[in-house]
């Protein structure tokens, strides 16, 4: 392993090297050192449980916290009481804070039957200073504290806590910094998330995203390729590139490169067998994109693209910049290129100013695209976002209502829509042995819906054909089809 390569030939004797990602590996190699002594003095390696409370890019994030973990010798572990407890936290919603405070709230007791016990907290909730306040004063056995923009320098700071009896708190405001090339220990050996880019430009009203992850940074082409081809020879056959606006990517590179650029660079590697991305912004989907897709063998045929409002007046007051009208514009010219396209959503119900005739807009929208399925949300007040303090808040009881109604139609038009491969023999990536019955493996269709058959654990991480036998609403059910041409990858 490269991480191997590094920290073998790491002399703590020796200053810390000034550049990355050396310096991460040297500190590594340090916080190994320390792993060695308390495993001499306790007769145990020191276990150590990472909790991803976040998006995909946090999952990816704590993957790398797992990885610089297990290479300083941790014994990774998903049990609370572990000897180090790291919390990758979210913020887009409040309630999500509540959480990491319930949880530093048990940690407070299990830190007095093991007082050597370490705590650490990292990601979005710690780019808000009020909030990092709160710990230092409330929360002082919380060792490490550290935000998004540093996360690379999980290692160095580790190894300072390690040696320190006081709160360690390193948090930017920003950075237009990107280090990669460190340990992670991926969930699933076959599939992995690969970041593309980081930040958001866009400032939509309700949400905190820019505010705590920066503005938007790409990585070059040339080190995303290098991780993939790395990934793909480590035995991985799909990967989801990952940025908050995966459509604008490139565009502050030195060099500018599209994002459908990339993926035509991507799909060229060998081995490779499948490519997702998410999230798109509808404002910067492109009609290159479209072609890509559509000509594409690996490209997987889902695309999510958040809508949130299908009124065009709700939608300039969460900044969204695209119109109803524009929305529907492009989703008609996704279905004309890609009829088998899966399309999912984001909506938001209740965002203030919203009255009944806009939410029938959005019913509309919804009624004319026919996702295959949508994420909804009752509108939350998010402290720090222009929407908080906008008038026209709506009654709780009017949206309830309409959230309820908005679910019955999404759900009617996602069975509706799921029933389109009922039948057919489609190729599956199989993902894990069924939690509700051991005689069943579960899958993932090119389209993202998830399909249940006979197997067992040798599937793991296979493509296999299965025949569709009959669909559940959001799900399938179905058998290996032994025989026969394997078909194209595509759902």
């Amino acid at each position: 392993m490269q991480m191997e390569n590094h920290t073998d030939r790491t002399d703590l004797n020796l200053p810390a090297p000034l550049r990355e990602p050396e310096r991460q590996y040297y500190f590594i190699a340090k916080c190994r050192q320390w792993v060695q002594k308390f495993e001499a003095e306790h007769g145990r390696r020191p276990t150590a449980c990472v909790f991803n409370m976040g998006c995909q890019m946090n999952a990816r994030d704590s993957e790398k916290l797992r990885g610089i973990l297990e290479a300083a010798g941790y014994a990774l572990s998903d049990d609370e009481a572990s000897d180090f407890v790291i919390y990758n936290t979210c913020t887009v919603r409040e309630n999500a804070n509540q959480k990491v405070y319930g949880h530093l709230g048990r940690i407070s007791g299990l830190k007095k039957k093991n007082p050597q016990m370490m705590t650490a907290l990292c990601g979005c909730m710690m780019q808000e200073p009020e909030e990092v306040e709160k710990i230092r004063k409330s929360y002082r056995f919380v060792n490490l504290v550290f935000g998004t923009h540093n996360i690379y320098k999980f290692a160095e700071l580790l190894a300072a806590a390690q040696e320190s009896d006081r709160m360690i708190i390193d948090v930017w405001k920003d950075t237009d910094q990107i280090v990669e090339d460190l340990p992670a220990e991926r969930t699933y050996s076959f599939k992995s998330g690969v970041n593309i880019m980081f930040g958001c430009n866009n400032f939509c009203s309700y949400c905190i995203v820019p505010y705590v992850r920066g503005r938007e940074r790409s990585r070059r082409p040339e080190d995303i390729l290098a991780e993939i081809r790395a990934l793909v020879k480590d035995g991985v056959r799909e990967v989801m590139l990952l940025g908050q606006n995966v459509n604008s990517y490139g565009k502050n590179l030195e060099e500018p490169v599209t994002f459908a650029q990339l993926l035509q660079r991507v799909e060229q590697i060998g081995g490779l067998e499948r490519i997702r991305f998410m999230t798109s912004h509808p404002k910067d989907l492109s009609d290159e994109l479209i072609e890509v897709m559509k000509h594409s063998e690996k490209i997987c045929r889902h695309l999510h693209l958040p809508l949130q409002s299908g009124s065009t007046a709700i939608l300039k007051r969460m900044n969204r910049k695209y119109t109803k009208e524009q929305y529907l514009a492009l989703a008609d010219r996704l279905r004309a290129q890609m009829p088998d396209l899966s399309i999912t959503t984001d909506i938001i119900v209740g965002f203030p100013g919203e009255t009944e005739e806009d939410f029938r807009e959005t019913l509309d929208v919804v009624r004319r695209v026919r996702f295959d399925s949508a994420f909804t949300f009752i509108y939350s007040k998010r402290s720090g976002t222009p929407a908080a303090v906008m008038e026209d808040q709506v009654p709780e009881n009017i949206v309830k209502d309409r959230f309820n109604r908005l679910l019955a139609l999404v759900q009617e038009i996602s069975q509706e829509m799921a029933k389109r491969v009922e039948g057919q023999t489609l190729p599956v990536l199989v993902e894990s042995v069924n939690e509700q019955d051991a005689a069943l493996v579960t899958g993932r269709l090119n389209n993202n819906l998830l399909v249940h058959f006979p197997g067992g654990p040798e599937l793991i991480g296979r493509i296999v054909n299965v025949h569709l036998t009959e669909c559940r609403g959001f799900y399938y059910l179905g058998t290996a089809d032994c025989g026969g041409r394997r078909q194209p990858d595509s759902p």
